[in-house]
């Protein structure tokens, strides 16, 4: 028996997810941290509110493609991520 929640997605769920919309958007998919990202939303969704999570990621990718923000994208969601925790 899975120990999965029925609306979450097994591992090789999200890791095939993540490879077909990386090829989509033609991105590498090794460069996404999905670890860095799902602990980011889950930290913003519990210290602000559960939908400032994603909104937050969009955010954070939105600044790193314009080049407005500085850091490697684990280093933006972890002082991202520490402003949501105060």
């Amino acid at each position: 028996m899975s120990t999965e929640h029925p609306n979450q997605p097994a591992p090789a769920d999200l890791d095939a997810w993540v490879a077909r919309i990386a090829a989509e958007l033609g991105l590498d998919p090794s460069e996404v941290p999905v670890g860095d990202i799902l602990d980011l939303t889950r930290r913003v969704a519990h210290g602000v509110a559960r939908p400032a999570g994603p909104v937050t990621a969009f955010m954070i990718g939105l600044a790193l493609g314009r080049g407005t923000t500085t850091g490697t994208t684990t280093e933006v969601a972890e002082r991202i991520g520490a402003l949501a925790d105060h």
